[in-house]
């Protein structure tokens, strides 16, 4: 008989900052593609394929986890269905990006200016994950900063990139 496995407590942390950031960084880079296209400005069109992609990436995501992971015990559908279901933040991560292109679908502004402020509120999550993420780790406030940092530069990578190819 093999020991028993130890508990993955820290999984479900992982996931969440996991999506978190890679949910940001999809849905930023995303809306950046998007709307550099050449057609007129369809910002529901692009909120609408930020969701599509986010779907696609957590499911495969999911599924590639749920293949990794696989358990003797644990049916083959069941932990599948699981670890698709657990990649919610990263669903999460890409709503206010959504969210920011329907305010300009719904005529509230541009989709360049709703786009801007994605980029920028994206920007700012990107250091909170990276700080919070730090923090859970038990390090210090100025190592919580300098990741902070390093993540916010995904964010301005993006801005930088969107930026010049205009």
């Amino acid at each position: 008989m093999s020991p028993p496995r130890p508990a993955r407590r820290a999984e479900p942390l992982q996931r969440l900052l996991f999506g978190g950031v890679y949910g940001t960084v999809l849905a930023s880079a995303l809306a950046a593609a998007l709307e550099n296209d050449s057609g007129p400005p369809n910002p529901g069109y692009d909120a609408a394929w930020i969701l599509v992609a986010a779907v696609a990436a957590a499911a495969s995501h999911g599924y590639a986890h749920a293949l990794a992971h696989r358990v003797a015990h644990d049916p083959a559908v069941t932990s599948t269905l699981r670890s698709v279901l657990a990649e919610w933040p990263l669903m999460v991560a890409v709503l206010p990006t959504v969210l920011m292109l329907l305010t300009a679908q719904a005529r509230w502004w541009s989709e360049s200016s709703a786009l801007a402020a994605a980029l920028v509120i994206n920007t700012l999550a990107l250091f909170c994950w990276g700080l919070w993420a730090t923090r859970v780790a038990g390090r210090g406030w100025a190592a919580a900063c300098r990741s902070g940092c390093v993540d916010m530069l995904f964010g301005l990578f993006i801005i930088g990139a969107n930026t010049l190819s205009k």
